[in-house]
């Protein structure tokens, strides 16, 4: 429950709603003990055919009969003891006190009727029926205040939920942003979904339960523990016996239920991951027929969820029964107690004194009243109790992502940059994903500024990773890459990639106006500077003619109703709106047409000069762009130079070619 804890702390932060909603719940819990008790006046006078006028004469006469008793017995047993042999003084004395005990029980009763006497005979009738009408009265006026308050606190619950969620969902997104890329691509996305849905939805609904029925239920149940106390509290002991058993069952429970909620959580995400894997690859399972294996890798793992439902739904079937058995076991021990006392006129029971004065049918049936409005707000908790388990593992998930330190952090002390001019230097890095399997070993290369790098390589060689080393979506295992002489560790992580143009192989558009695509990433740019980045980009033409509402399109999910040239070029347009010191390009004319990539080619022509750049490729065209090819064959640098240098005198370099020519060839 630790980080359900730390939820908790942070919805206390909303002192006016807490307050309020506790405030609510209090009137809540007093006039629900408040109603209860009418059962006393109903039995003891508008039943007996008396008025509250008749009540009182008659409890001030028994009362000073009372006090007039113990004063007796009292001085009795005073004269006894002067007289009484030692052998019989002890339980002389022990008469004595229970007299003195009784007087003073008394006179607090007869301090409480004087008190009252006044009010009843000036403002309450002195009519049994019209008494009736007055208590009918009391409890609708109750009722309807009680009402009022329960909205007002359901109102405030909502309130304090949602505002707490709300900031849970901000610190959860915030943190999902810091986590290094590996993160996602390691994990993927499909369960950090789960947990900012299902998870915080379930949070959401241990919050609601907890500010709403776990305040508002036992301060119910606590009012009317308080006025059954006030009857007979030695009676309401006897009668919770059963309590510490029902704590013990109830702790057994919620460990079961914590445990089995997050199986269920895990099973969820699962759920996610399969669709998202299947609505991604939806092209490809069609074109492959796969619909059917798909279908049963989704029952299965539907099933599995299922089975984890259903343990939960088991073990919250006992809840309710186990909490009503134990409630009803309560008032039954009660019940029996009580009768006798009343039926046997006793005030001892078993030799145990249990209370100071022989209960009447009244006090009794109230007291009974009470602890049935006691047990009802436990039976009501029951119906929450899942849901507190539930958001317990959800908290635990969700604060497992916040509490967790992303691989690539901020320096203590940043330094500060200006815009590159000098060089990018890898000096003896070595990375890798997994401990025992190295991407980069022992890479050494210097990138002047302006120059245009080519890096080639057969798939997997590392080609990408030594890329991402550069805006720090990791850091290397070990060795350093410099900017202009300063590491990049020391480097604040904005400033860095404020320098970097990024084009992919995929290029990634969003939801939105073709314009909020190209000022992505430079949102101080004017509506002009984006629309001249889009001639640069040759994307002008295409937005204006071929879209409906030109630079205001909204161009759909990823940008699906866009061709892959024309994403291309809007991705492009963005990186030259950015205008980067350091451009990257990652395969990007890989997924365009050739009148698509001879367009980007003419782009980059231009662009590159003045800045450094780095171009993974396999297309000829590019390479041409590039001063220096760096080739890399299982992570390490074979061969850095020109064209012709590396056919000259890197093997793997000349491979790489006659492969490219002969499926050339062979697609010609």
């Amino acid at each position: 429950m630790a980080s359900f804890g730390r939820v908790i702390r942070l919805a206390l932060r909303y002192r006016f709603s807490v307050i309020g909603a506790f405030l609510c719940a209090l009137a809540v819990g007093v006039f629900w003990g408040a109603n209860i008790s009418v059962v006393y006046p109903f039995v003891e006078i508008v039943f007996q055919d008396k008025s509250l006028h008749d009540w009182i004469d008659e409890r001030i006469a028994g009362n000073r009969q009372a006090r007039a008793e113990a004063e007796a017995a009292i001085r009795r047993t005073s004269e006894e003891l002067a007289r009484a042999p030692a052998s019989a003084r002890a339980a002389l004395r022990g008469e004595q006190e229970l007299a003195a005990t009784r007087l003073e029980s008394e006179q607090r009763r007869a301090r409480f009727y004087a008190w009252v006497e006044p009010a009843i005979k000036r403002y309450l009738p002195d009519d049994a029926f019209k008494t009736l009408a007055v208590l009918i009265g009391l409890v609708l006026a109750g009722t309807v205040i009680k009402s009022l308050c329960v909205m007002g606190h359901a109102i405030l619950v909502a309130r304090l939920t949602q505002l707490a969620t709300f900031d849970l969902r901000k610190l959860f997104f915030r943190r999902t942003l810091q986590m290094d890329l590996a993160t996602f691509t390691n994990e993927g996305s499909a369960d950090l979904m789960s947990r900012f849905t299902h998870d915080m939805e379930s949070v959401a609904e241990g919050l609601t339960a907890l500010f709403g029925k776990v305040v508002r239920e036992p301060i119910k149940g606590a009012a009317c523990v308080i006025g059954a106390g006030l009857i007979c509290w030695r009676l309401l002991l006897l009668s919770l016996i059963l309590a510490p058993l029902a704590g013990w069952l109830i702790r057994s429970l919620a460990r079961t239920l914590k445990r089995a909620n997050r199986r269920a959580m895990e099973g969820m995400a699962q759920l996610y991951s399969t669709l998202e894997e299947v609505f991604r690859g939806i092209k490809v399972v069609k074109a492959f027929t796969t619909e059917p294996q798909e279908r049963n890798r989704f029952h299965n793992n539907s099933k599995k969820y299922y089975r984890s439902s259903m343990r939960i739904a088991r073990y919250d079937s006992l809840t309710h029964p186990l909490t009503e058995v134990l409630g009803i076991g309560i008032i039954c021990v009660a019940m029996l107690a009580g009768a006798y006392l009343v039926l046997e006129r006793q005030t001892h029971l078993f030799g145990i004194p249990i209370c100071s004065r022989e209960l009447s049918l009244g006090w009794m049936m109230t007291f009974f009243a009470l602890l049935a409005g006691a047990a009802d707000p436990l039976r009501k908790l029951s119906d929450v109790f899942t849901r507190l388990q539930r958001a317990a593992a959800a908290s635990e998930r969700i604060y497992a992502v916040l509490d967790r330190e992303p691989s690539v952090s901020e320096p203590a002390k940043p330094r500060p940059l200006g815009r590159h001019h000098q060089n990018l230097v890898f000096d003896h890095v070595n990375f890798s994903y997994l401990a025992d399997r190295p991407v980069l070993q022992d890479i050494n290369l210097e990138i002047r500024f302006g120059e245009t790098l080519a890096i080639v390589g057969e798939s997997g060689c590392g080609k990408s990773t030594l890329v991402d080393l550069i805006p720090r979506f990791a850091d290397p295992d070990s060795g350093q890459v410099r900017l202009d002489g300063i590491p990049l560790a020391e480097l604040r992580i904005r400033d860095l990639r404020s320098q970097i143009g990024l084009v992919t192989q995929e290029p990634v558009l969003f939801d939105d106006t073709v314009l909020a695509n190209i000022t992505y990433g430079t949102p101080q740019a004017t509506r002009e500077q984006a629309i001249v980045a889009a001639k640069q980009a040759h994307a002008h033409w295409f937005i204006e003619h071929e879209l409906a509402e030109g630079y205001d399109t909204n161009i759909g999910p990823m940008g699906g109703q866009l061709s892959g040239g024309q994403r291309q070029r809007i991705a492009l347009a963005r990186a030259i709106l950015r205008d980067p010191a350091i451009l990257i390009l990652d395969e990007a004319t890989s997924q365009v047409d050739l009148n698509s990539e001879q367009i980007i080619q003419r782009v980059l022509e231009r662009f590159t000069a003045g800045r450094t750049t780095l171009i993974i490729t396999h297309r000829l065209g590019l390479l041409a762009l590039a001063d220096r090819i760096a080739v890399i064959h299982e992570g390490r640098i074979v061969g850095v130079g020109s064209h012709d240098d590396l056919m000259a005198q890197c093997e793997v370099y000349r491979r790489m070619r006659r492969l490219e020519s002969i499926e050339h060839r062979e697609s010609a």
